[in-house]
């Protein structure tokens, strides 16, 4: 299963343990943690926190990124999922994201969400964006995995994503082809759905995250100094906040 493959390679590039001290068994419904800016009063917007394979989704919080948006005096209610590796694995991250987060905040009468996907969390937000495009209004992706290094030394050897051609493949065997199929297909000179993209200039996806900033208007990729870790994650949320794109 290629989706196991690319995960193990995004783990092996990162160096994370596959010994950990969290549960990686898919749970349904997920596990959600929320953040109301006014408690009992839901508001139109939400931002929806993807976690990466290291720490939890708790990390959110304990890191300061939820703060953040309570100190700038945002109108944005937050959702963190923990949306961990056994959803990737198991193929059943974009069905519970839909039916425990997204489905219920839609009801709720939150209109305006954006997924915020940092690493591994990244790749889910584009998945998800992929399958549902109707339920969210933007993506922030945050030096996100984009796929394995065979698949991105291929496509900067054809000169980059618009001169690339995926070929023949088996999109249930080969996400990674299929992600940037449509990425090639749907990014490319389109906008459907605005997608926001920061990344550490010695991250070890910075080249991955080089190939997709080229098909995004330039206001709305951000390179900064520093690599795969929390405190340059962070320097990239607070100026995706800055940013106020999210902003219906």
């Amino acid at each position: 299963m290629r989706l196991r493959i690319g995960i193990i390679g995004l783990i092996m590039a990162l160096g994370i343990s596959l010994i950990t001290g969290c549960s990686w068994f898919a749970k349904a419904p997920m596990d959600v943690l929320t953040y109301d800016v006014d408690a009992g009063t839901p508001q139109q917007n939400l931002f929806v926190f993807m976690r990466g394979i290291g720490g939890s989704h708790r990390s959110f919080e304990a890191e300061g990124l939820v703060d953040d948006v309570r100190t700038m005096g945002l109108p944005f209610d937050m959702a963190a999922p923990n949306a961990h590796l056994g959803y990737y694995t198991g193929r059943t991250l974009l069905v519970r994201l839909k039916a425990d987060v997204i489905d219920p905040a839609r009801h709720q009468g939150r209109d305006n969400i954006w997924l915020v996907g940092f690493s591994m969390g990244g790749l889910g937000s584009l998945l998800y964006l992929r399958e549902h495009p109707e339920d969210i209004e933007g993506v922030c992706l945050i030096a996100p995995f984009l796929g394995d290094e065979e698949i991105i030394e291929e496509i900067q050897a054809a000169g980059g994503v618009r001169s690339w051609s995926p070929g023949v493949y088996d999109a249930d065997d080969d996400y990674q082809r299929m992600l940037w199929h449509w990425i090639k297909d749907n990014v490319a000179g389109n906008d459907p759905v605005p997608i926001f993209l920061g990344c550490g200039t010695e991250d070890e996806f910075a080249p991955a995250c080089a190939l997709l900033a080229a098909l995004l208007p330039e206001d709305r990729v951000i390179n900064i100094p520093g690599g795969h870790d929390y405190a340059t994650f962070k320097a990239l949320w607070d100026r995706f906040l800055e940013s106020r794109i999210y902003l219906p």
